[in-house]
């Protein structure tokens, strides 16, 4: 028998006794439970979840999966999708059992999050319901794909939301002389808007910045890692992509300009970052800016579309801009297109001369 009252407390303990997958006999428990059925029921799950048997609660489930996924993710990754399964999927299906769960309820579960207002009466964006519904259909693609799941309810039940829209928001170069401008009274967030803007790098990458990763001989600078804050702690990771692992060629004012702010920084090792705040002061940096100049208020990212932006106004190929950018696929960068539809009517008048000279 694995499960024991104990007389001191009047509460019933088991011991459930396992065969882990090297093939060693172990044993764990759990103390404290109330009644008998109570204790019971904790061993009878423990044993289908080591069976990988679909009759465990979801719950169960999310913990196989947090043993399978974890490490293979980064960090700032798991920390998003641990978040959502958390407070957004959990509260939902925590208590069913896996094979149960069918599309009508995942239907269930989207109407509550589509009808969801919160104290001020704002609605989850598309874009976030979409990213709640990817979630919830990652793990049941995992249980069919591992665990033998007969078929994903997500998929079944259909999506919520939508993708991000494709409308992007930049600064022309304009805008973005006038913002800095603005800045050149902290030096610190000059530069860092100068590197964001003139090399299109992510704010991650900008603030993993160290001195080593620039090389004045060659004009470049060297694209490696990324910073998070996760938890209150500094997190440096590699890269969103492999592709963004890349080395990029700066214009010689940015050179002149990083070689200044790297000399200013007395006493600062080669692999100390070269810009040592977070995200946040980027933004309030950015909001200081934007109200002190009248230029319109963009995210940060915004500045990576402002380059991508800058570069097809002057006319650099699709494959030539995702080597700088670090995009995965070309495809990508084609999304940008759109952000000079003046393009489009300087075709039509050269078309139009073209046509009306025909003749002569």
């Amino acid at each position: 028998m694995s499960i024991y009252k104990e007389p001191k407390t009047n509460t019933w303990r088991v011991i459930y006794r396992f065969t882990d997958w090297t093939g060693e006999r172990k044993q764990t428990q759990k103390r404290g439970f109330k009644t008998k059925r109570e204790a019971a029921a904790w061993e009878y799950e423990q044993k289908n979840k080591k069976a990988a048997d679909l009759d465990m609660t979801f719950a169960s489930f999310v913990e196989l999966y947090t043993k399978d996924m974890k490490n293979r993710v980064k960090a700032n990754t798991w920390h998003s999708k641990e978040h959502i399964f958390r407070t957004k999927i959990l509260p939902f299906f925590r208590k069913r059992k896996l094979s149960s769960i069918t599309a009508k309820d995942v239907i269930a579960w989207q109407n509550q999050w589509m009808d969801y207002r919160d104290e001020k009466g704002n609605a989850f964006s598309p874009v976030y319901l979409k990213t709640l519904h990817n979630q919830l259909s990652c793990l049941f693609n995992h249980a069919v794909k591992y665990y033998g799941l007969c078929e994903n309810p997500a998929a079944k039940a259909g999506n919520m939301g939508k993708a991000r829209s494709r409308e992007m928001l930049f600064w022309t170069k304009e805008e973005y002389l006038k913002f800095a401008e603005a800045m050149m009274d902290k030096p610190l967030s000059y530069y860092a808007f100068e590197m964001l803007y003139w090399c299109g790098i992510r704010e991650g990458e900008l603030l993993a910045l160290t001195p080593a990763d620039f090389d004045f001989e060659k004009g470049t600078v060297s694209i490696t890692k990324s910073y998070q804050r996760l938890d209150g702690k500094d997190l440096i990771t590699t890269p969103k992509t492999e592709k963004s692992n890349r080395v990029i060629s700066m214009p010689q004012f940015l050179q002149d300009e990083m070689k200044e702010f790297i000399g200013m920084n007395y006493g600062i090792g080669p692999n100390d970052r070269l810009f040592p705040v977070t995200k946040k002061y980027l933004h309030h940096e950015m909001d200081r800016g934007t109200k002190q100049t009248g230029v319109k208020r963009i995210r940060i990212h915004d500045l990576r579309h402002s380059h991508i932006s800058l570069l097809i106004d002057m006319g650099f190929s699709a494959i030539a801009i995702a080597d700088r950018v670090g995009h995965e696929s070309i495809d990508i960068t084609y999304n940008y297109a759109h952000l000079f539809p003046s393009r489009q009517q300087e075709m039509a008048k050269k078309l139009d001369i073209e046509r009306t000279n025909e003749g002569v």
